[in-house]
């Protein structure tokens, strides 16, 4: 492997990791229930945290030196991470998202003033690079995916339901947003000139903000809809 060969490796590994949260808005970041307590606004601080790590100890590394263990300045890794969990709880989220890709820059502009002879086979620094970037960011991103596919809509159909999850704030019909609170959206559509027949669908659905958007649009459309917007609930009915 080579600088590019590795570069391609942490950028992949990047993007992804970028894309497992792309589309929620503000309020679905802060959501807690991610990975244990952790928010994905949590979870971004956190790989952030490990990308600083690699730039205070990678130049270390090139030195010849060996970083302090772990285990012996906080008592081991999940010790320091909730050290610097508690450390950045109170930074607000455009502050985190900046500090992500400030810190991310960095790191790549060390790896690329970095000899090549780092790179061509399993140094200590390529070992620590790896651990702190590429083969880190996948385990976040998988989580924040496997987070989002349980939040997706859960439809049952007769009597039963499924639980009612939180909602973020969605987009108004115009493109503006609803407004910050959270909201448990129930739509229970009827088929036309068939209601005796055909039982209601109740769904139960965490939307995020571009899906909301989407179904008020289709369903506005027709003149037969009403529905409601209140807070903290929002429910809207084909009657």
């Amino acid at each position: 492997m080579d600088r590019q060969q590795l570069l391609k490796r942490v950028d992949k590994a990047w993007m992804a990791f970028k894309a497992s949260y792309t589309g929620l808005c503000d309020l679905c970041l802060v959501e807690h229930g991610v990975t244990g307590n952790w928010s994905v606004r949590d979870i971004i601080a956190h790989v952030t945290t490990w990308d600083e790590e690699a730039l205070k100890h990678l130049p270390l590394i090139l030195k010849g030196g060996k970083p302090p263990r772990y285990s012996v300045t906080y008592g081991g890794i999940d010790a320091f991470n909730a050290v610097m969990t508690e450390q950045k709880k109170d930074f607000s989220l455009t502050k985190v998202l900046t500090q992500l890709d400030e810190t991310h820059s960095q790191l790549i502009a060390l790896i690329q003033s970095t000899p090549e002879d780092q790179f061509i086979r399993e140094t200590r620094f390529r070992h620590r690079l790896r651990l702190d970037t590429y083969s880190h960011y996948p385990k976040h991103a998988e989580a924040i995916r496997k987070w989002r596919k349980q939040r997706s809509c859960r439809v049952t159909s007769g009597g039963g339901c499924a639980p009612p999850t939180s909602l973020s704030a969605g987009s108004s019909k115009s493109g503006g947003r609803l407004g910050p609170w959270s909201c448990s959206p129930m739509r229970k559509a009827y088929t036309s000139n068939l209601t005796s027949h055909v039982p209601p669908i109740n769904i139960h659905a965490t939307l995020e903000c571009d899906l909301l958007f989407r179904a008020f649009s289709s369903m506005l459309a027709h003149s037969h809809i009403s529905f409601e917007i209140c807070k903290p609930n929002l429910r809207f009915e084909v009657v």
